[in-house]
């Protein structure tokens, strides 16, 4: 209870969250939007100062790192892996297929967090949207959608 993890949320959620224990999950994950985005600082007028330092990178690349998350969880068969086949099969090995391949271990993660009576609310924009509803679906069922 009450205590703040710093890491990638999938080592701390296999590592430190028990089964069937969150009521509620927001994700707002990065949005493949092919950028980089910095923190810019303010001089003490208020005025933006030439100081910044990089915050992310929302580019995804298909590499070994991509292949290796895509083939854990196709090993694991079952809709998701399917899903990821499917998705393989439409985009090939594309910066699209990384990213949703990043996504899907994190969601099984949720999912077998997340209580039988919990929420998850996805954050999302258009760049990715649809390929992640077509994954959340085959994570929790497209009867679980509102």
């Amino acid at each position: 209870m009450n205590t703040l993890y710093y890491g990638d949320n999938l080592d701390v959620l296999r590592r430190h969250i028990a089964d069937e224990s969150v009521d509620l999950v927001y994700l707002d994950p990065p949005f493949q939007s092919g950028r980089d985005y910095n923190i810019l600082f303010e001089e003490q007028d208020g005025t933006k100062a030439t100081a910044q330092i990089q915050a992310f990178e929302d580019t995804w690349e298909w590499d070994q790192r991509a292949a290796a998350s895509y083939d854990e969880v196709v090993s694991q068969g079952g809709p998701v892996a399917s899903s990821l086949e499917a998705f393989r099969q439409l985009l090939g090995s594309t910066p699209m297929l990384a990213y949703v391949s990043m996504m899907a271990p994190r969601l099984v993660e949720l999912r077998r967090v997340l209580k039988s009576t919990g929420s998850i609310y996805l954050h999302c924009d258009p760049t990715s949207s649809a390929h992640l509803r077509l994954l959340m679906d085959a994570v929790f069922g497209p009867e679980n959608f509102r």
